[in-house]
């Protein structure tokens, strides 16, 4: 692990150990430079991945505070989240309307006359391309998605339906990438690569979209609270 890599993990792991009332400061570049004997440019390097994913506020002539809201969402980033949209941008591959499959109809409870839109898109963060997206939502609740909206913010395509997201269900799997799938990122086939299911619920628990995601520069943090009951679950011997 590099010495920034090291420094943001272990800085994030001390300010989720620390429970105390009131604001709370980090200490300053210096004194982190000294401790982790590392450069200040590390450290501000560690700090600015700290800001830009809303664990901390650096406030010039202030210090550095901690964003206590964060100990209530358990990812605390990954790779997409920590970037900005102005560094991001996505390019539409193809969409078509389709009757939806067996899968289709039971996820978004639709009919065999129904039908469902299928897209893909190609990811860029930092114009480099880094992930292959393919989604299927229901025709009937989007009948106006087009190239603009895919190519921008799908969530907020949906809040302004005046829809309300409730969460996303997600797995992930770690694959390898295929010919087809190397071209389109510009990669060696067979690299490794994050396969990311996503599932789009809104309040009230219908699905609006599926997404299945090929990255290949994937990496996350998640706060994980011990499950006693789960683990006691695991050590009773079966049959």
């Amino acid at each position: 692990m590099k010495k920034k890599e090291f420094v943001t993990q272990d800085l994030l792991s001390k300010i989720y150990q620390q429970h105390s009332e009131g604001p709370r400061k980090l200490p300053p570049e210096r004194q982190l430079a000294e401790e982790y004997g590392v450069s200040r440019f590390t450290i501000r390097q560690a700090l600015e991945k700290l800001a830009s994913i809303g664990v901390v506020r650096i406030v010039q002539g202030s210090g550095i505070w901690i964003n206590e809201q964060t100990r209530n969402n358990p990812l605390v980033y990954n790779s997409i989240t920590e970037k900005r949209f102005d560094q991001m941008r996505y390019r539409m591959i193809s969409l078509h309307k389709k009757r939806p499959e067996r899968e289709d109809r039971q996820i978004f409870g639709l009919t065999d006359d129904d039908f469902i839109w299928q897209f893909c898109r190609l990811r860029f963060v930092d114009e480099v391309a880094t992930q292959i997206e393919i989604s299927r939502m229901p025709a009937e609740m989007f009948s106006d998605l087009n190239q603009v909206v895919i190519e921008r913010s799908l969530q907020q395509y949906v809040l302004s339906k005046g829809l309300q997201i409730s969460h996303l269900l997600t797995s992930y799997q770690a694959v390898s990438v295929s010919r087809e799938q190397s071209m389109l990122l510009g990669c060696k086939k067979g690299s490794p690569a994050m396969h990311i299911n996503n599932r789009g619920i809104l309040d009230g628990g219908r699905v609006y979209e599926i997404s299945d995601i090929i990255d290949i520069n994937y990496s996350c943090t998640y706060v994980i609270p011990h499950n006693r009951d789960n683990l006691t679950f695991r050590q009773q011997p079966q049959g």
